[in-house]
């Protein structure tokens, strides 16, 4: 079930390599109850947050300017959202050059799976 505030809220959201998230809405946490958020914006329309928040959470109360979307977790948009910034190219190019390739059936998917899974590690 998806959750629209047509209100714009206030978010804050500071995020950096191997630190937490702080994601705040109308100044009160909720990182403790996000699994995974994404930022969108166009050249015509303001900036949208989606927050996935964790099964089972149930609710928050929001005032701000940025329109809000809360929605269940659920890892195919984050899924998704990474492969839609793969560049394929590059991941052509990564995939051929690797030392574990070993000339053996399904190779190029193991690779590519195996790329795939480091740059998701290091995302």
């Amino acid at each position: 079930m998806i959750t629209t505030h047509p209100d714009v809220r206030r978010v804050r959201i500071a995020a950096c390599p191997d630190k937490e998230a702080a994601i705040e809405v109308d100044g009160h946490d909720v990182a403790s109850a996000v699994e995974a958020y994404r930022v969108t914006q166009t050249v015509d329309e303001g900036p949208e947050v989606t927050l996935y928040v964790k099964q089972g959470w149930r609710g928050l109360e929001f005032e701000g300017l940025a329109e809000v979307f809360v929605e269940p977790a659920d890892v195919r948009h984050v899924v998704i959202g990474f492969l839609d910034a793969v560049d394929w190219r590059k991941l052509d190019e990564a995939v051929l050059v690797r030392g574990d390739l070993d000339g053996k059936p399904g190779e190029l998917t193991r690779g590519l799976l195996s790329q795939l899974r480091e740059w998701a590690a290091g995302a």
